[in-house]
């Protein structure tokens, strides 16, 4: 049975400011969705962070305008009821006035697979706030191209073969097909810059998908800033595919990924149980793991992949990385690289006031040949 997951996600407003949806505002998205009749075969909805996902399984295939508008109407739902209860950033990924016909370009972040279902259909959601599509790109290394990470690569035939990956070049919106294993070096040059260049699917060989995340950058679409791209990713296991607790594992390094307050800077990406509000300590970058299986397209799960015991022992870890970077304060590498600040045009107002106060090093070039000149006496 050929079956669509579609994920799509997007905030719509916070409690206080960037923390987690109200109860209202997810009722709301609830609503919209379960009033949808037959359009869907199964869904669920969460959030992490302030950023509400909807899970759903149909039969419409990929970009369908009907799925697509479901989720802008339920979304749209959800913003009325942050506006009247006074959520901060009330509809703010809502960025056009009017649905046209997709959501992607217009803020929601899409991650969307079609397959023929297996007998034991399993898959992971991993939900992130925080940070931006890029922050996907060292799991996904491990999980594809490290065997020191991912034993798969070399015990299972089909993940030995090698891969599709597929990169997308998210200033030029251009994507570049890469195969595993002639184009590893390439991969990995493109996946050092996970401000442009992103992971956007991953297939078998013969074409099969395994994996796809959001690759949606916000401020490209604004202009301005608008808040962090908060990625998405859907990831088919077992079998031929990657273990789910591959998968999983992949997050137990919390690597350093851009985010954080005000989209500032560099900070360790933390596995958190479902549901998990952001925190208000400095907005550390979260990301969550939904584990599902499937069965004619209805969902059992999800549980909570990030919720054992060992995964305290991470969060500890992440806690101390981010604690140690902002210690730095705002002196770089702490902070990010002046073109990928979110707040972009603050800190140019603030070199424009510098330049102003620049004035020419009087003789300088006279001076330096002085010096050359100058011979000790000794």
């Amino acid at each position: 049975m050929k079956i669509t997951v579609s994920v799509i996600k997007a905030d719509v407003g916070g409690i206080g400011g960037h923390t987690r949806p109200s109860d209202a505002l997810i009722e709301a998205v609830r609503k919209t969705v379960k009033n949808a009749g037959d359009l869907l075969i199964d869904h669920y909805i969460g959030y992490c962070g302030d950023d509400v996902h909807i899970v759903m399984s149909h039969t419409h295939g990929m970009d369908n305008d009907k799925i697509h508008k479901l989720a802008w109407d339920a979304f749209m739902a959800g913003t009325q009821v942050a506006k009247q209860e006074g959520l901060y950033g009330a509809g703010q990924d809502l960025l056009k006035d009017s649905f046209s016909g997709n959501v992607k370009g217009m803020g929601p972040g899409v991650a969307e697979m079609e397959f023929e279902e297996r007998e034991n259909e399993a898959f992971t959601v991993i939900a992130a706030d925080k940070t931006e599509p890029g922050a996907f790109n060292y799991p996904i290394y491990r999980m594809f191209v490290d065997s020191l990470s991912n034993t798969g690569l070399i015990v299972n035939q089909s993940l030995a073969s090698g891969v599709i990956i597929n990169v997308m070049d998210v200033e030029a919106g251009k994507i570049a097909k890469l195969s595993l294993w002639e184009d590893k070096p390439t991969i990995e040059a493109a996946l050092m810059y996970p401000g442009r260049y992103v992971v956007s699917t991953v297939t078998t060989k013969q074409g099969e998908p395994i994996l796809a995340a959001s690759t949606d950058r916000l401020h490209n679409i604004a202009g301005r800033y608008v808040g962090k791209d908060d990625p998405i990713c859907l990831i088919r296991t077992q079998k031929n595919f990657p273990a789910t607790e591959e998968v999983g594992s992949v997050f137990n390094n919390p690597h350093y990924v851009a985010g954080n307050t005000r989209g500032s800077h560099n900070m360790p990406l933390m596995p958190v149980k479902l549901n998990s509000a952001a925190s208000i300590n400095f907005c550390i970058p979260i990301v969550e793991a939904l584990v599902f299986s499937m069965h004619h397209g209805k969902f059992t799960g999800p549980f909570d992949g990030f919720s054992t015991p060992d995964w305290d022992y991470i969060r500890e870890i992440a806690t101390k990385k981010a604690l140690a970077m902002r210690s730095q304060g705002f002196i770089h590498p702490a902070t990010l690289v002046p073109s990928e600040l979110e707040y972009a045009e603050g800190y140019r107002v603030r070199m424009e006031v510098l330049e102003t106060k620049m004035k020419p090093v009087e003789d300088y070039a006279a001076k330096s040949q002085k010096k050359e000149n100058y011979e000790d006496p000794d």
